[in-house]
């Protein structure tokens, strides 16, 4: 057991940089604040359209803590998405293919508790933009994000009401780059900004189940997430550049701005949702989520008068349906099959359009292996943003995948 742990967490610690690394995200509204929201949850929760309702024994509910209290197996989980997206705008379209990381997570059920560490990424930043006039040909690219180290609790002090906390530590960095070329000019002008950032946050949730009768099950869900600051540091590099055909930068003259440090605020969040179900069989159910407004002023160099961060919202409707769990025959009759959608209001105001995604999804739980283990394949389209006011709406066709490995760790030994 030891060494399974420690294999474990050493993949957490190699994961980091993974998760760090990569681009999850190909927006050009990721350049403001700190980059588009990117965690939905996990496959099983997206399937359904992001709910974050339910709890089992076999399966991590990242959204929820308070579902770790129904774990009886230790579990181990990761994702991964293939994003193919087009962009479109009232005069032309592009498209643009991803892979990313979602998670990785495992949980660990105790005597009367069940605990869960991971990683998992908060919000993304990848784009690269061209504008041009008669005289000028202006280029921007960023990349980075926010990445999340997060440990988690759940209990459940009375009978059918779990309840959970977790401590997250954010962290996290942003390169932006911008080439200015002039007509009639030898070198372009460049101008590099980095920011770090890093800072902790802390979510609450409780979960309620109430026997209407011996089929029927009503399901209620509360969570929670505080107000919290990142400490932000940031530098600014400008130079001039000699740019060769491949694309190779040579600097000519540079000078640093003197270094700056100051906070961002993430805002509350506030969700709660309720379903009906029979256990092992369906549930359909709804949740709604309610942000505060998050405030990227002191993130000057891409937070100006244009962008107006305001409240956000989201309301989800999503459920599942197994034909029969324990069929000793029927392979497809073990499959879940699981559906959603949801509406969400991003806060982002940009000259003067909000930016909003609405999205659909659907997903099979697949049987795979000894002791539940399980892999969870879905699919969801989504939209974000609008062509009005010479902006860009975003189209995305996901596929994701997540493994799901079930085994019982702590077997107290019988023999001596």
């Amino acid at each position: 057991m030891i060494k399974r742990l420690s294999l474990i967490i050493l993949t957490l610690v190699l994961s980091t940089s993974g998760l760090k690394a990569q681009e999850g995200v190909f927006s050009p509204y990721s350049f403001l604040g700190i980059g588009n929201n990117t965690f939905r949850g996990t496959a099983e929760n997206r399937s359904m359209g992001g709910l974050g309702i339910l709890s089992d024994s076999i399966h991590l509910n990242l959204k929820n803590p308070a579902a770790y209290a129904d774990l009886k197996l230790t579990a181990f989980t990761a994702g991964i998405t293939r994003n193919s997206v087009t962009l479109e705008s009232d005069s032309q379209s592009d498209d643009v293919n991803f892979t990313t990381l979602d998670y990785l997570s495992i949980g660990l059920p105790f005597k009367n508790f069940g605990v869960g560490v991971g990683l998992k990424p908060v919000s993304a930043v990848g784009y690269q933009l061209e504008s041009s006039t008669e005289n000028q040909v202006s280029e921007f690219s960023g990349r980075g994000g926010l990445t999340n180290l997060y440990f988690s609790v759940g209990g459940e002090p009375i009978k059918n009401l779990k309840i959970g906390g977790t401590i997250n530590y954010n962290f996290g960095d942003i390169e932006n780059k911008n080439l200015i070329f002039q007509n009639q000019v030898q070198y372009a002008s460049r101008e590099l900004n980095f920011t770090d950032l890093k800072g902790f946050s802390f979510e609450l949730g409780a979960l309620y189940d109430y026997e209407i009768n011996d089929k029927l099950t009503l399901h209620g869900s509360l969570r929670y997430t505080t107000a919290s600051s990142l400490d932000v540091d940031s530098r600014r590099e400008l130079a001039t550049v000699q740019v060769t055909n491949s694309g190779d930068e040579f600097v000519i003259d540079e000078f640093e701005a003197s270094p700056t440090n100051t906070e961002v605020d993430l805002p509350e969040m506030i969700a709660f949702g309720a379903g009906i179900g029979q256990i092992r069989k369906w549930f359909v159910g709804a949740e709604y989520e309610k942000y505060g407004a998050a405030n990227f002023s002191n993130i000057a160099y891409n937070f100006g008068p244009e962008v107006v961060q305001k409240e956000a919202s989201a309301f989800r409707l999503g459920g599942f349906f197994i034909p029969r769990y324990n069929d000793p025959v029927s392979y497809f009759k073990r499959i879940v099959f699981r559906a959603g959608l949801r509406y969400e209001e991003t806060g982002l105001q940009y000259r003067g359009e909000d930016i909003n995604e609405f999205g659909i999804s659907f997903g099979l739980g697949l049987p795979a292996g000894r002791l539940f283990t399980n892999a969870n394949l879905g699919v969801e389209y989504f939209e974000r943003g609008t062509t009005d006011n010479d902006l860009v709406q975003e189209n995305y066709f996901s596929v994701f995948l997540s493994f799901s490995f079930n085994d019982k760790w702590f077997i107290k030994s019988k023999y001596n």
